[in-house]
């Protein structure tokens, strides 16, 4: 992967990516980026979730000169037109972009145009619309964007688009991204574009099938909670925990290390040669936990992780992909769980469609379940033990605790004794956790009762996760 750095943005341009927690460029973004800056004309094939977006709308940006219209993209849907809208409002000024879209009413758009954007997302229906109310001036437009074209193909979209390309400027620069290039598309570009490089993004990895994917709903505050509860259920030797941002990264680390866990990072912000050492350990499993942004999603050989938690759902569809493939290599099984917040729910929809995978929804784990949970692992641990020499050297005092009380007493003393050992912190429960539709709770086939509403009871949780 190349870093935004390396791609001739300018310094307040990669001071916003850092911000949202942006190091690395997709490779369509790497390769797109440098030839849209040189004003050059690009189809560029690659699907939703590749960061294409980005792949136009930050040299786009950086191309801006003046205070008129000089992007117009166009989009098959609204739904689209609003996320693309939004990406750019990320990087420009919010107030330079506007979207047009049908569902919307016209006089809303209107009231906007005239305040005079840089920047117009929309629809090819509704960019008509306003073009014959003359809402809409096109002729100083220096670049038109058309996105998603094979779907616009799909929707019968083609004609109105060459109608809105003969009311731009021929000197305009063309930027053209499809899926799949149909000869419709490539006459398309023929006709309206001047020497177009040719771009495609490299194919992407698919989901390994011996991983078990999952996600939970659940709210921002609560994910440290819920990533406990997993950590106590699953009892992993080795996990990788991904969000997005370096700050996120560090923060979580910190959490996780005042409660005792074995824990590292790994991040742009790291040194090559910290780096080398934090893998190292890591793959030796003298730490049981790394948690990392997208650096480490990548070209890193690590074998043996049993699980891989999505702390913060990815920005880019291919980053999942790349994230919980470090899990169920080799031909051995994974465990991938995934935390999305709210309105997140439609991008990991997105997610699945790009992956052509189902990840199961499940409710969150009660307390009660890793009570018993705990107490089973115990049990087990205790049995490798008896399996192993090491614990001979107990067999005098054993003796004499037998002579004084019947073994079952002294058995589950000891269970407990171990029990309280084994717990070492102690939580306060969750007070106030998201309630769950019962739609939502339908859905799930594999059923976890939810954080207890007002439960007031400590929850204690086990120490197999962290440092011996």
């Amino acid at each position: 992967m190349s870093k935004f750095s390396d791609l001739n943005l300018s310094g307040k341009t990669l001071k916003t990516l850092e911000k949202m927690g942006f190091d690395e460029a997709t490779p369509i973004q790497s390769m797109t980026i440098p030839a849209i800056l040189d004003r050059k004309d690009v189809i560029g094939q690659a699907q939703t979730g590749t960061g294409k977006t980005f792949a136009y709308a930050l040299p786009a940006i950086e191309n801006l000169k003046g205070e008129n219209l000089q992007i117009l993209v166009l989009c098959p849907t609204r739904e689209l037109a609003i996320q693309v809208a939004d990406e750019f409002r990320k990087i420009a000024d919010p107030e330079k972009v506007v979207a047009v879209y049908g569902g919307q009413e016209i006089v809303y758009q209107i009231k906007a145009l005239r305040k005079g954007p840089q920047i117009v997302v929309g629809t090819p229906g509704r960019i008509l619309d306003h073009i014959g109310r003359k809402t809409l001036k096109l002729a100083n437009v220096k670049m038109v964007v058309i996105d998603e074209a094979d779907d616009m193909l799909d929707m019968g979209f083609i004609e109105d688009i060459e109608a809105i390309l003969n009311e731009t400027s021929s000197e305009r620069q063309t930027v053209l991204f499809s899926a799949t290039m149909p000869k419709p598309i490539i006459d398309l570009t023929k006709k309206f574009q001047k020497s177009p490089e040719f771009i495609k993004a490299p194919s992407k990895e698919l989901t390994v099938e011996n991983i078990e994917q999952h996600y939970f709903l659940v709210k921002e505050s609560d994910k440290s909670e819920l990533l406990f509860r997993l950590f106590d259920i699953y009892d992993p030797q080795s996990a990788m925990i991904f969000c997005n941002t370096k700050k996120g990264v560090d923060d979580l680390v910190t959490v996780l290390k005042e409660n005792h866990y074995s824990v590292d990072a790994i991040h742009g912000d790291i040194r090559q040669s910290q780096r080398d050492k934090v893998m190292n350990t890591f793959k030796s499993r003298n730490t049981k936990i790394l948690v990392a942004t997208d650096v480490a999603a990548r070209g890193l050989d690590i074998k043996n992780v049993e699980m891989v938690i999505n702390y913060d759902l990815p920005n880019y569809n291919e980053y999942y992909i790349h994230r919980i493939g470090r899990t169920g290599r080799m031909g051995k099984s994974g465990l991938s769980f995934t935390f999305v917040t709210g309105r997140e729910v439609y991008k990991l929809h997105e997610i699945e469609r790009y992956a052509k995978t189902k990840i199961e929804k499940l409710e969150i784990p009660s307390i009660e379940e890793i009570e018993d949970k705990s107490q089973s692992v115990l049990v087990n641990r205790v049995k490798v033990e008896l399996m192993d020499e090491n614990y001979k050297m107990y067999l005098k005092k054993a003796k004499a605790l037998l002579e004084e009380f019947p073994d079952i007493d002294v058995i589950a003393a000891l269970l407990k004794i171990s029990e309280k050992n084994f717990r070492k912190r102690e939580f306060r429960a969750i007070e106030k956790i998201r309630e769950f539709s019962n739609d939502s709770r339908k859905s799930s086939s594999r059923k976890y009762s939810k954080f207890s509403k007002g439960e007031n009871k400590p929850y204690r949780k086990t120490a197999r996760t962290r440092s011996k």
